[in-house]
């Protein structure tokens, strides 16, 4: 290879690591923000009806917050359309239209950041940073939607908004660096909320948009924006989401899926029963009495917070196996027990039964021939 060639590949190497690191100074972790290529979806692949509460339904770590009580409603799922490089997007499609917004109604794509996982833009700091919001989507028709950063100190929020076509298309939108406001706290607490609106009522619409950085006014949130829930025709795609610090949409960060999984799991981490299969196994540990039994979870990835348990919402979908016999629970609950540890790698959790323990002997926490049983240890901000 000639001297020439190498010179030339290495101005384009030079190229492309000015373009990626121009403004963070970094070649990886530049994505503030977790599972935004929607890879992830432990909880469903689909959910109907989403409109009238929040939640996290379908995608990990983007969460649906509605409040409408007209009745709009929309089916959120994961999908495999998306743009070249991306295998899954979030959809939503409008189910039940809500031609006429109440004043307080609303519905945005929310994904939440810790304050520990924001520092790096130097927010309410003199030297604070720009920071750059950037995702592909597509819809069915011509919408305007808005993107509003909201940081829970002070309150303050800034919004800037965006047109979506019918095809896939890049959306990079650049906000001014903070520096008026306070310092977010470095902790493990909700302190910055990523938020895409596509339907808010006069309440949050009847203001001056607040394109630069501003104590927090409902009205001024997302004026100009077009109402998702006007047709049932309508769609939306999302998918590539990343957050930033710089002025500059770098090239998204795609991880692999164990990746996107693990971090995750530090919110919610779901065990499941295999397709068919009626006794799935989650933890091994003993009995106490004759009727209570102890076990400990261990957790590949830390939680973010003291969990709370979901199940079935059925005791008896759940057993103890010992001693060659199933006992169906009659209770199973987090217990606030010290062995645990105060690092949340681990979940103790007490059931109780009708009968048939013995005190000291062993046994196997499991699903009780039932093929929809789940444990999940839920940490979401």
């Amino acid at each position: 290879m000639s001297l020439a060639r190498d010179i030339a590949d290495l101005a384009s190497v030079t190229t492309r690591l000015d373009t990626v690191g121009a403004s963070s100074g970094a070649l990886s972790n530049r994505n503030m923000l977790a599972n935004g290529a929607m890879k992830v979806a432990q909880r469903s692949t689909s959910v109907t009806g989403i409109g009238a509460s929040a939640g996290y339904f379908t995608v990990d770590r983007i969460k649906l917050n509605a409040a409408l009580s007209g009745g709009g409603r929309l089916t959120a799922s994961q999908s495999t359309d998306g743009p070249v490089g991306f295998g899954n997007s979030l959809k939503l499609a409008c189910t039940t239209a809500d031609t006429s917004l109440a004043a307080g109604e609303y519905f945005i794509i929310q994904n939440i950041s810790e304050g520990q996982d924001v520092q790096s833009m130097g927010a309410g700091f003199s030297d604070a940073k720009e920071v750059t919001i950037s995702f592909y989507c597509k819809a069915n028709a011509s919408l305007t939607f808005c993107v509003n950063i909201y940081k829970a100190n002070g309150p303050l929020h800034v919004a800037k908004l965006f047109t979506v076509g019918t095809s896939w298309q890049r959306v990079s939108i650049t906000f001014p660096a903070d520096t008026a406001g306070s310092a977010i706290a470095n902790d493990n607490v909700a302190r910055w909320y990523t938020q895409i609106w596509i339907a808010a009522g006069s309440s949050y619409t009847s203001g001056t948009l607040a394109t630069t950085w501003t104590s927090y006014s409902a009205a001024a949130t997302c004026a100009g924006i077009d109402n998702f829930f006007s047709s049932t025709s309508n769609e939306f795609y999302l998918t590539g989401l990343q957050l930033e610090v710089g002025d500059t949409a770098t090239d998204f960060e795609h991880r692999s899926f164990g990746d996107e999984l693990a971090r995750c799991q530090r919110y919610y981490s779901r065990e499941e029963a295999a397709t068919g299969a009626a006794y799935k196994r989650y933890a091994t540990g003993s009995w106490s009495s004759t009727t209570g039994f102890e076990c400990l979870i261990p957790l590949s990835t830390p939680l973010r917070t003291t969990p709370t348990l979901e199940t079935t919402g059925t005791a008896s979908n759940y057993a103890i196996y010992s001693a060659n016999a199933v006992d169906a629970l009659t209770s199973l609950a987090i217990t606030n027990d010290a062995d645990a540890g105060t690092d949340n790698r681990a979940v103790a959790v007490a059931v109780t039964t009708s009968s048939g323990g013995v005190s000291g002997e062993g046994g196997t926490l499991l699903g009780n021939n039932n093929t929809d049983n789940f444990l999940a240890l839920d940490a979401e901000l």
